[in-house]
């Protein structure tokens, strides 16, 4: 117990002697005394709240943002460890002004940068609650990184802050107007960096804003349905699916283009082997193409036309005789090509009253009549 406390108030003693540097010494007092608080703080949780209580955070902000870079990365990799698990010291972080003093332009493959990336990911934990509503700066910075940045760690980190942003709804707007979505889409074919990417878009897209962003880009669906097949990669698949179900719900647009960039193959494929989750969107999925076919074998409303609605009534109808085509020509060749590769692979047995509901019968009638 002696020996606990005086080891304790050895370590204040030390804290309170690098804590006079910082505020009142030279600045190679204050590197010095980063060093040891850096060093103190990775090793002891208790300390970083004594860190914090004797006050050197903002200084600390100030080296992290400094012009030399050495100093620059001295103060990071403090606060780094300061705000490491622990809520109420990156609070005082961000209250301390370091999101409003992050740098205007970012050097290509400075060290600094992964460092200036760590933090903001940490930092971005508490987005949820007292993390102010990001700035058109702070996106615009992590997004700079992103674009000049080599390192998947790097990038990783920067997606993790984007990620934690992404989930405040009020966010949606500056980080589309920002153009992250290209970006998150390019970097979801990545997968070093993919799951952090599409879990981003995931966010984006049950806004409206975002949803609008995500369907007219030109890379979509085809990356979403890349990301899909990746057997490897199973919450990339259940993201992806997820991403492709809210843009399909209600939009019979989406699900046209979807079966014309061929998405019906790979939704069979993870219908039978993906996971649980995978299974159960992209039968839903493939449900609402079931439905929009039986929809096309009513025909159009039998009412009274006018020369007008007649003949929307009739362009549409060949639009969906077009649509009804292409599934079943997908449909065919998804049988033709896979079904023997995934009963060998599938390995375990698979609940058919899953997919009898969508398109196997008990009589010999085939997949590409259901449908």
């Amino acid at each position: 117990m002696e020996k606990h406390r005086s080891e304790k108030e050895e370590c204040v003693m030390v804290l309170q002697r690098c804590v006079k540097k910082l505020h009142f010494g030279s600045w190679g007092e204050k590197e010095v005394a980063a060093k040891v608080i850096e060093r103190l703080a990775e090793q002891d949780g208790k300390v970083r709240g004594l860190i914090i209580e004797l006050g050197v955070v903002p200084v600390l902000v100030s080296m992290a943002v400094s012009d030399m870079d050495s100093r620059r990365r001295l103060g990071l990799k403090a606060l780094i460890h300061i705000a490491n698990g622990n809520y109420w010291n990156k609070a005082l972080i961000v209250e301390a002004g370091i999101l409003s003093k992050l740098p205007k332009k970012i050097v290509i493959e400075d060290e600094s940068t992964s460092d200036y990336a760590d933090l903001l990911a940490s930092l971005s934990s508490i987005a949820n609650t007292q993390f102010p509503q990001a700035s058109l700066h702070l996106i615009q910075f992590l997004i700079d990184i992103l674009k000049t940045c080599s390192s998947f760690d790097t990038k990783q980190s920067c997606l993790v802050a984007l990620s934690n942003i992404s989930a405040v709804l009020q966010n949606a707007g500056p980080l589309i107007s920002n153009g992250v979505v290209p970006i998150l889409l390019e970097l979801s074919l990545m997968r070093e960096v993919s799951e952090k990417a599409l879990t981003t878009l995931g966010n984006l897209v049950v806004t409206l804003i975002g949803k609008k962003a995500i369907e007219n880009s030109s890379m979509v669906p085809q990356c979403m349905i890349e990301t899909l097949s990746w057997e490897d990669k199973p919450k990339c698949q259940e993201l992806s699916a997820y991403i492709l179900m809210i843009l399909a719900h209600h939009s019979s647009s989406q699900r046209n283009k979807m079966v014309q960039a061929r998405i019906v193959p790979t939704l069979l494929e993870v219908a039978l082997l993906g996971s649980p989750l995978v299974q159960k969107r992209a039968m839903r999925i493939l449900q609402w193409f079931k439905d929009e076919s039986r929809q096309i074998k009513l025909g159009p409303h039998s009412g009274p036309q006018t020369p007008t609605t007649a003949k929307r009534s009739l362009e549409n109808q060949g639009d969906t005789k077009e649509g009804k085509r292409l599934i079943k020509n997908l449909v065919k060749e998804s049988l033709r090509r896979n079904l023997e590769i995934i009963t060998k692979r599938a390995n375990v047995a698979v609940d058919s009253s899953k997919l009898k509901s969508l398109f196997i019968s008990t009589s010999s009638k085939s997949l590409l009549a259901k449908i």
